[in-house]
């Protein structure tokens, strides 16, 4: 929005001094990334810019670090790790916080906001207290599906692991759910009662279309929390389930491999491209609900 021609020198003052806070917060969050992108390419086993790097040398610059992520075991392994267990995580946030949002938006429901609450708690706690309970709560889990169901020792811990990051994802789906809920018309749900729809079929034909960029929203934000989580999954899983920003922890902590930056990079894109898809379907959902202009 522009200024008006009608502003005062006051509003103009703020107007102006306001883009350039924003500007300048912008740069403080972006630097590190854009350090990090060209380090990405260093032709050298370091984690500083080269002399031939700053004069902008082509030896200077090179693939080595990409082509290490994609043709090294450890990685490899790490990164499918992560493409089961985030994918199911996502799935199983998404059905059970979407379920729990359109509950909660029911105004005859008791202790709405105590059950919000203690639902969005994961987002509030301190991951490394979550962690740690989750760490005694899984285990006694995992020692029973092992040693009463007898299932193998490795599926216990995905298991574990996914239970964990769906604990994580389902806040950020729940809080996306229910602000696409504040302007849904529950005249719809109604009248589709009144023509003889049950509730299930009122939910998939009427409630979903309309509620499905917040639903696809909070399972992107789900989808990052466990893609890019470290912290549980040093406490719930094992070797066995590690994960690609555990390689990268790793990577920082015993090896000091500049594969890590390459990966960083990749994983900003994948970001970024996530982030880019939210915004459009949070445009999406204010074009349906009437919100903003077509």
């Amino acid at each position: 929005m522009s200024l008006p021609i009608y502003a005062t020198f006051g509003q103009r003052v703020w107007y102006y001094s306001f883009r350039v806070i924003c500007a300048l917060i912008f740069i403080f969050l972006i630097t590190p990334i854009l350090v990090v992108i060209p380090l990405s390419f260093n032709a050298e086993n370091f984690f500083t810019f080269t002399p031939k790097m700053l004069s902008f040398d082509p030896e200077g610059y090179s693939l080595k670090h990409y082509k290490d992520f994609f043709n090294n075991n450890e990685w490899q392994r790490s990164f499918k790790n992560s493409l089961i267990i985030a994918p199911i995580a996502t799935i199983i946030s998404v059905t059970l916080g979407t379920l729990a949002a359109i509950g909660l938006s029911q105004s005859h429901v008791p202790f709405r906001r105590g059950i919000m609450a203690i639902l969005i708690s994961p987002m509030i706690v301190p991951l490394i207290i979550s962690a740690t309970g989750m760490f005694f709560f899984y285990s006694k889990i995992g020692n029973f599906m092992e040693s009463s169901m007898g299932l193998d020792k490795a599926l216990v811990g995905y298991i574990k692991v996914i239970l964990a990051h769906a604990v994580l994802g389902i806040p950020f789906v729940i809080i996306t759910v229910t602000a696409t809920l504040v302007g849904f018309d529950r005249s719809l749900t109604r009248a589709a009662a009144n023509m003889g729809a049950s509730p299930v079929t009122t939910f998939f034909r009427v409630q979903m279309p309309l509620i499905l960029p917040g639903v696809i929203s909070g399972g992107l934000f789900a989808f990052i929390t466990s893609f890019d989580e470290v912290v549980v999954v040093l406490f719930v899983g094992s070797a066995s389930q590690k994960t690609l920003p555990w390689q990268m922890f790793i990577g920082l902590r015993e090896q000091v491999s500049p594969t890590i930056l390459a990966v960083a990079t990749i994983l900003v894109g994948v970001s970024i491209l996530l982030l880019t898809t939210v915004e459009l379907l949070r445009r999406r959902s204010e074009r349906l609900r009437g919100m903003s202009p077509s």
